[in-house]
């Protein structure tokens, strides 16, 4: 079972959730980069129900303009960010009972930041650190690695193919573009995933996993996943 997305940095619960549904993760980091999507921003929820929520960002540079590809984004203000990330979530997470550990784990994503200048790479690793909270061990391909053609659904379908998934996971977003007979044509199930909006849920589709992860816990939201 195959979920194909961009990779985003400290992604939504509901992003989260496809992906943990999935053996394999194709990191779509080949198409180009949205800086009013999820890419280099995560959205925060407050900790106890109350007040806004708040973006935390990453300054990003864009080599091509808005042309650049996901996989081409570069980090600016390297040291600036690190400090930031650390001291946002920490002021924003601090009082979890949830967040040791997530403190602990933050101590290997930070240093990436220092080890490339590649924004996909922070966010596919911020990505696989959430994943790793809920006990996944599937596999991450590149999408960037694969020579699999052209065409909006023809190249998913492709995409599928070429790590040997029979299966597609579709999110909501999806089902505005796809044409469902190029899956059947090519052997590949298409399966529509969704997530609820109320209990762990809510949210989901607005702010960052971590929220859920530090309010309810790591085996609450996972026990929840499974029974997606």
């Amino acid at each position: 079972m195959c979920a194909v997305h961009q990779p985003n940095f400290l992604p939504r619960l509901s992003t989260v959730a496809k992906l943990a549904a999935a053996d394999v993760w194709v990191v779509l980091d080949d198409v180009q980069f949205n800086r009013r999507d999820y890419q280099h921003r995560a959205r925060l929820g407050p900790i106890d129900g109350s007040g806004p929520t708040r973006w935390l960002s990453v300054p990003t540079h864009l080599p091509a303009g808005r042309a650049t590809l996901i996989r081409d984004a570069r980090l600016v203000e390297i040291p600036r960010s690190v400090r930031r990330v650390e001291h946002v979530l920490r002021r924003h997470y601090g009082d979890s009972p949830f967040w040791p550990r997530l403190a602990a784990d933050l101590q290997g994503l930070l240093p990436l930041f220092r080890s490339t200048d590649r924004m996909a790479e922070v966010a596919e690793a911020s990505t696989l650190l959430l994943l790793r909270f809920l006990g996944w061990s599937g596999a991450t391909v590149r999408s960037s690695t694969l020579s699999v053609g052209s065409g909006r659904t023809q190249r998913l379908v492709n995409l599928c193919r070429a790590v040997g998934a029979d299966t597609y996971l579709c999110g909501t977003g999806g089902t505005t573009y796809i044409e469902p007979d190029l899956f059947t044509a090519g052997r590949v199930e298409l399966r529509q995933f969704g997530v609820p909006t109320t209990g762990v849920w809510a949210g989901a589709r607005q702010v960052s996993a971590l929220h859920n992860l530090m309010v309810h816990g790591p085996h609450i939201v996972k026990a929840v996943l499974e029974m997606t």
